[in-house]
């Protein structure tokens, strides 16, 4: 792993080539080239694994462990190289470092910030809290799974003095018993698919219905957090929320989020921490895209909230067999990556495919 220096100009430098959200680079997760894919690198203390998840690298190194020690019961998912669904992760990390929403939002430390440690995490952000449960947890879970090795322990580094952050496998499932027993019915699935006789897209489609179920679980998991969105603009807040609820339609529709379709959706999401003047579709600084995936991920929050949930329920009603969910991730990419579908086709189309179900 570089030094935080060097690691600092080369974020700064890859942030400055584009006004949109940097999540790529040659074709992989921002600065994956200074990861590790060697468990042995991570660091040991008295035989126990010590990753440090508020360093960026770190955490980008539990998602490229869990990636390559998962792959080979990945065949349903494709013959790609990047088809896992757990390439969605590191992606959506990369996007939360170089869109500033790692950094500490209470101004008290410079942690992510350019003039501090470029790679420092904060506590204190919603987003790293949130993004926490969506790996720390994982990774302890696929190492008590066997998936690391036989026998490997691990203990996540904590900064001294917070204390509102499970560390061990142990100390999590007591904590949040359904996110872990969620996530660790994802990685004994992985294990059963490898001897399962069903055909290969039912096969894909239990699998990915396993990863969200777990996904979801972290996402409830981490309400823990909501507190620390009282640092943000009501603006950034009322993005957040609605990032959260978007969730709930991928999840349904057992969305297939390796490395290709999660960059097209990862992609046009806001490059900035939002202000409470910022109103989409007509942010200045944002690109055309990006003001379109706010004013639809709000339109969606909005309706749902407005018929009482019943747009996510029906969105799930919906999602009722593999060929509603093939049609559902095909509608959920028009709506999102395409500004001529009409947010009134997207409900007429949902309520005609509950009545096949």
């Amino acid at each position: 792993m570089l030094c935080p220096t060097v690691l600092g100009l080369l974020l700064a430098s890859a942030v400055s080539l584009s006004s949109s959200a940097v999540i790529l680079e040659n074709g992989m997760p921002v600065l994956w080239v200074h990861t590790t894919g060697l468990v042995t690198d991570l660091p040991i203390q008295n035989g126990v694994l010590t990753p440090d998840p508020w360093h960026f690298l770190h955490r980008m190194s539990l998602y490229r462990l869990m990636i390559a020690a998962t792959d080979p019961f990945m065949g349903s998912m494709g013959t790609n190289a990047t088809d896992s669904p757990l390439w969605g992760l590191p992606l959506q990390l990369g996007w939360m470092l170089t869109s500033g929403r790692l950094a500490d939002p209470t101004g008290a430390t410079t942690c992510g910030l350019e003039s501090g440690d470029t790679m420092c995490i904060s506590t204190q952000s919603w987003w790293g809290c949130v993004n926490y449960y969506a790996s720390a947890l994982p990774f302890l879970s696929a190492a008590q799974q066997g998936f690391l090795g036989a026998g490997v322990q691990v203990q996540m580094q904590v900064p001294e003095g917070v204390t509102d952050y499970c560390t061990t496998y142990a100390d999590c499932a007591a904590q949040y018993p359904d996110a872990m027993s969620t996530w660790d019915a994802f990685f004994q699935g992985l294990k059963s698919a490898a001897e399962s006789e069903l055909p290969e897209n039912e096969k894909k489609d239990a699998l990915l219905g396993l990863y969200w179920a777990a996904q979801m679980a972290s996402t409830q998991a981490s309400a823990t957090c909501n507190a620390k969105q009282g640092h943000y603009s009501s603006a950034e807040v009322s993005f957040a929320n609605s990032w959260q609820n978007s969730a709930e339609y991928v999840s349904a529709a057992h969305f297939h989020s390796n490395l290709e379709n999660s960059a097209m959706f990862i992609t046009p999401l806001p490059s900035r921490v939002l202000q409470a003047t910022d109103s989409a579709p007509n942010i200045a600084d944002l690109s055309q895209e990006e003001n379109h995936t706010l004013s639809i991920f709000s339109w969606m929050s909005s309706v749902n909230s407005l018929l009482g949930g019943t747009l996510v329920r029906l969105w799930k009603s919906a999602m009722c067999s593999v060929s509603t969910r093939e049609r559902g991730r095909e509608m959920l990419g028009q709506l999102l990556l395409n500004p001529s579908f009409a947010t009134n086709t997207f409900l007429s189309i949902i309520t005609g495919m509950t009545t096949s179900c």
